[in-house]
């Protein structure tokens, strides 16, 4: 008989936002982390788990120790943590690369019990994504930006990234309504399945919980913040195949 184990899949905890209780938010996440069982196989941290992160080469952001001890833990466990950058820590060089986290890039294929599932922060993906935000998304990703970004000092560079925090939707506590087909990320789905073997889509960034199924059947999930629940997907798999049990 073949041996089950986990992969979990987290998105949006938005660590640091000042809104919604950030102590609880953080020792919720916290508690998840030294929550998952021994048969824990992977956990796949899917973008915007910190609400702003900026690392400069010799210095990383305050805080978030039990956060971090909390993944060394599992680390350490022979679990293998994966993260892909979102649009609110996309500024992540190479500090996770050295506490033995990997970096994947969206969109990302990934065999779990011989079931593909495709990954990403879902941010910029598909056809009709607002001019004005691939913009900003390409003014956040440009080298010579970050570069120039890395010349201010820590103490004005984290105020300028923590009050453009502020602005957005989450602090204004306004619930993104997903448009269903019409949604950008979800035709990226139905185009992408066309040339790619896809199980399941599994995504974060709408701060909203999505279920629906591309044309090809597959299943399309996005994944809810951590505001004021603590949301996470599971995948139980073994030689045998893979389910999604939560």
């Amino acid at each position: 008989m073949s041996t089950h184990k986990l992969t979990y899949f987290v998105s949006d905890v938005h660590l640091g936002l000042q809104v919604a209780g950030p102590a609880d938010r953080e020792r919720r996440f916290v508690d998840f982390l030294e929550s998952l069982p021994d048969n824990t196989d992977a956990l796949y941290l899917l973008g915007d788990v910190w609400d702003f992160w900026y690392e400069y080469r010799d210095v990383v952001p305050k805080g978030y120790v039990k956060v971090f001890a909390a993944l060394l833990k599992l680390i350490e466990r022979g679990v293998s943590v994966c993260f892909f950058q979102g649009n609110h820590d996309v500024w992540t060089y190479s500090y996770f690369e050295e506490l033995g986290m990997k970096k994947l890039v969206q969109p990302c294929d990934i065999n779990i019990g011989g079931k593909i599932f495709c990954l990403g922060h879902g941010d910029g993906l598909g056809p009709g994504v607002p001019v004005g935000y691939r913009f900003l998304r390409g003014i956040f990703h440009s080298r010579v930006l970050q570069f120039l970004f890395s010349m201010l000092h820590p103490w004005i560079a984290f105020r300028l990234g923590n009050n453009w925090s502020k602005g957005n939707r989450l602090a204004r506590q306004e619930e993104y309504v997903f448009r269903g087909e019409d949604e950008p990320l979800y035709r990226f789905a139905a185009e992408y399945e066309k040339t790619h073997k896809v199980d399941c889509f599994i995504f974060g960034h709408f701060h909203t919980s999505v279920s629906m199924k591309t044309p090809a059947g597959a299943d399309f999930l996005v994944l809810k913040d951590w505001m004021s629940s603590s949301p996470y997907i599971c995948v139980r798999h073994s030689e045998d195949g893979a389910e999604i049990v939560r």
